[in-house]
């Protein structure tokens, strides 16, 4: 199978997942009342809307061969349970710090200054959420 498209399925997939379950399980509300599942709506939409144009250019592209790396994915998942494993333990500020710099390591280049930029620009947008939307986030 072409990698390009493989990402197009899956990215679908993941898209329809959240947006069936957020229609099937939330109320949707309207724009001025926004119920509890407009807003995973909204964003498996946009996903689905990003799939299908993955798909459409997997079929203008060369085709890429599948390509497992393993390690790659071994230091994501590790760094997803460290996140976990961390904010359980310390806070969520931490187990950001923790995934980006876990996760890190499975590019083709790391930078130090470049994954505390990552690490603060994401705890920002927590905070945001913390402080704007009001949720429920152990940040510090």
């Amino acid at each position: 199978m072409n990698q390009n498209t493989a990402r197009g399925l899956f990215l679908a997939a993941i898209a329809l997942a959240f947006g069936g379950g957020a229609l099937l399980h939330f109320p949707i509300g309207t724009f001025s009342r926004a119920g509890a599942g407009l807003f995973p709506l909204m964003i498996s939409s946009l996903l689905l809307l990003i799939a299908v144009a993955m798909l459409v250019r997997a079929r203008l592209v060369p085709p890429v061969p599948m390509d497992f790396n393993f390690r790659n994915i071994a230091l994501i998942m590790a760094s997803l349970g460290g996140m976990a494993l961390a904010s359980l333990y310390l806070d969520m500020a931490v187990g950001i710090v923790v995934m980006v710099f876990i996760s890190a390591f499975a590019g083709t280049t790391y930078s130090i200054k470049r994954n505390a930029i990552v690490s603060a620009s994401l705890i920002l947008v927590a905070f945001g959420f913390q402080q704007l939307l009001g949720l429920n986030l152990p940040l510090f």
